[in-house]
C-alpha cells in the first residue's frame, strides 16, 4: 500500500527538481560529472533530481509503508539516497519555484529513503524541449544511508 503525495507537473529549470525538509532549504552543491550522471544528488535534508528537460515536467510523489520493491522494468534510470526530515513536511519545487507557495508534502519525521526512477529519457525531440519524460519518487521510512545507490544507470547516447 502507498499513498500519493503529489501527482502533477513541475517546471524543471535548470533541469532540477528539489525536495528537501520545510525547515532545512539547503541543497546539495556538488555538481561532477558523475553526480550529473547518477541523476541524484543528496545532502542532509535534500534531494536535486536532474531531468532530462528544462521544461515542466510530469512529476508523481509516494509514500510506502517500507521499502517498495524496485520497478527496474519500467524504468530507464533508478537511484536511492536518504535524507533526514525532522519536520515531517517535505517542500516539492522546481528550481527557481518561490519555495513560499511550492507544494508541502506530509511524511513521517525522521530519516527518510528515496528512490527516483525516471522513465521516457529517450523521447525527447531533437530540440529537447518536448517528450514523454516523467518521474517517480517514492519515499518510506528508513534509517540515513550515506551517498548515492544506483540501481539501474541510463546513459544516453
Amino acid at each position: 500500500m502507498f499513498q500519493v503525495l503529489f501527482q502533477g507537473d513541475l517546471f524543471a529549470d535548470y533541469f532540477q527538481i528539489y525536495l528537501h525538509d520545510e525547515n532545512h532549504p539547503e541543497l546539495p552543491d556538488d555538481y561532477t560529472p558523475e553526480s550529473l550522471a547518477r541523476r541524484l544528488m543528496a545532502g542532509p535534508y535534500g534531494l536535486i533530481l536532474h531531468t532530462a528537460r528544462n521544461m515542466t515536467v510530469p512529476v508523481c510523489v509516494e509514500w510506502h509503508a517500507g521499502r517498495p520493491e524496485p520497478e527496474l522494468d519500467g524504468f530507464q534510470h533508478v537511484a536511492e539516497a536518504g535524507i533526514a526530515c525532522p519536520t515531517g513536511r517535505l517542500v516539492l519545487a522546481g528550481l527557481t519555484d518561490d519555495a513560499a507557495v511550492a507544494p508541502r508534502l506530509a511524511v513521517k519525521p525522521g530519516p527518510l529513503a528515496a528512490r527516483v526512477s525516471f522513465a521516457g529519457l529517450d523521447t525527447l525531440d531533437a530540440s529537447g524541449l518536448e517528450g514523454d519524460d516523467r518521474y517517480l519518487v517514492q519515499l518510506w521510512s528508513a534509517p540515513m544511508t550515506a551517498g548515492i545507490a544506483v540501481l539501474k544507470l541510463w546513459r544516453d547516447a
